[in-house]
């Protein structure tokens, strides 16, 4: 089997091989970091590591290229930690297993990490390859993006001496991006009141797997399932019709993954068991059915288990299950200026039982527009204040406004279309970049995001392209020779 440092460009794809050997989870990119620098120590590099952990390291202009305009690179180190329930990776220890399937890399049951590896992989691969012609260069590698940006948050107002930045976290190719969604979290903590199980009762484990999951920026508004909707859907049910009263109810992991699994058990008394049964076989073909073409790979089990100690009980639990039911999901709006662009959406992330008889719903809301965010944000929070429940805001990140009129944005045009021969899309992205808390620190940054194509980001079904991946790799050097002089750059900007 073909090695990911047998593919082209070898120097890309060595440094992206050597990535995934690297643990790098959000607030855990101390190795990663180390990784990093030893490369700008190797090469005789500056660099610098400042107090929140992010990395910049500055190389020379090649000879001719000294006047051009400063340019930056830039990536993030932590990656998405998500793997299927049968897995049994430590994201902490484990190497990435990544092989080669026709013109993909995907991981083994986890997450592949090209969001942000790849990006990694082409500062490293420009930093350390002599033959490669650009200006004054910096590669900055931020920390912690994946949890709330935090890294770009933390960031020095004096760190950067570039005007012009270029993001590589984007994952279609042949589309430029110039804008994105700003985003804020709302976690919602509710406290419940709890008894013992009745003995002449049968408990079961409701276990909902293998739907598509993704991003949940990018992948909002392809109608995929979200489990915690799914399962509650049917609790709420069959709470009512069979005096059902809730144990357990856990889904999703991460604030910006679509939840893709969840399971709850449940305890139903003995004179209405045969019915339960009855009824779940018959809801469940139901929804087979009703998103069969979405989510192929769908699936929802029962099984009888051990009766557990304690269950909700009723009050708190119609509570939970009614605020669950009402919160909002999924796309909310979209955008009015530019076409097939989400402007506002909320994603029901997650829902974990936490001791001493505690549930935390964690959600995230996004938009281009600040007061259609806030307004979103607020409704999630209303619908759980009614619930009982303690709420707060966290992780605010400010969008970043679409700029048409800017200079590398014409530069970058012009030379896909003199590769390619075909003009590239220009569009903003619903996903939440870190382009916008920058601008907050250096508003005169010149800005564009682009990247290889990568599919399902944030599940472990991710997957990288390799023949996009060598576009996205000829189109960075082509623009890094055609970057324009000072005296050019005063004159057009």
């Amino acid at each position: 089997m073909k090695k990911l440092t047998e593919l082209h460009p070898q120097t890309l794809w060595k440094y992206f091989n050597d990535i995934l050997q690297v643990p790098r989870p959000s607030g855990k990119e101390v190795k990663i970091g180390d990784s990093i620098i030893s490369v700008a120590k190797k090469y005789g590099l500056d660099h610098v590591r400042d107090k929140a952990g992010n990395i910049l390291i500055s190389k020379k202009a090649t000879p001719g290229f000294d006047k051009h305009i400063p340019v930056c690179l830039q990536s993030h180190l932590d990656m998405v930690c998500e793997k299927n329930s049968n897995s049994k990776h430590n994201f902490d220890t484990d190497p990435i297993q990544a092989y080669i399937d026709g013109d993909w890399v995907k991981a083994r049951d986890t997450t592949l990490g090209a969001d942000n590896g790849i990006g990694i992989a082409a500062q490293l691969a420009v930093l350390t390859d002599t033959g490669i012609h650009h200006g004054p260069l910096e590669c900055l590698f931020t920390v912690d993006e994946e949890t709330g940006l935090n890294g770009a948050k933390c960031l020095e107002s004096d760190l950067l001496k570039s005007r012009i930045l270029i993001n590589l976290d984007s994952e279609d190719e042949g589309e430029l991006f110039i804008g994105c969604a700003g985003g804020v979290n709302t976690i919602a903590t509710l406290k419940y009141k709890s008894k013992i199980a009745p003995a002449d009762s049968k408990a079961y484990r409701i276990d909902i797997r293998g739907l598509l999951g993704g991003h949940s920026g990018s992948d909002i508004h392809k109608d995929r399932g979200n489990s915690i909707k799914m399962m509650n859907e049917m609790l709420w049910e069959a709470r009512n019709r069979f005096d059902m009263r809730l144990a357990v109810f856990e889904g999703g992991n991460l604030r910006n993954a679509i939840p893709r699994e969840a399971h709850a058990i449940v305890v139903v008394p003995e004179k209405y068991t045969e019915v339960f049964e009855e009824y779940f076989h018959e809801a469940s073909k139901k929804l087979r059915a009703t998103i069969r073409i979405e989510e192929p790979d769908f699936s929802i089990t029962l099984k009888a288990v051990k009766r557990p100690a304690r269950i909700m009980k009723k009050k708190s639990q119609e509570k939970l299950l009614n605020a669950i039911y009402v919160c909002p999901n999924g796309v909310i709006s979209w955008s009015k200026a530019l076409p097939d662009l989400v402007e506002t959406s909320t994603n029901l992330a997650s829902i974990k039982f936490e001791a001493p008889n505690t549930v935390v719903v964690t959600t995230s809301q996004r938009s281009s527009d600040n007061l259609s965010r806030q307004s979103v944000a607020n409704q999630v929070r209303s619908t759980f204040k009614l619930a009982g429940a303690k709420v707060e805001h966290s992780g605010g990140y400010p969008g970043w406004n679409p700029n048409p009129s800017s200079v590398i944005l014409s530069v970058t045009k012009t030379v896909y279309r003199n590769l390619f021969g075909v003009d590239p899309k220009v569009k903003a992205i619903h996903a939440g970049l870190e382009c916008g808390l920058f601008l907050e620190k250096y508003p005169f940054l010149d800005m564009i995001s682009f990247g290889p194509t990568i599919l399902d980001a944030h599940s472990p079904n991710e997957m990288i392209s390799i023949k996009t991946t060598q576009k996205f790799w000829r189109l960075l050097l082509e623009l890094l020779k055609h970057i324009p002089q000072a005296d050019q750059y005063q004159k057009s900007s």
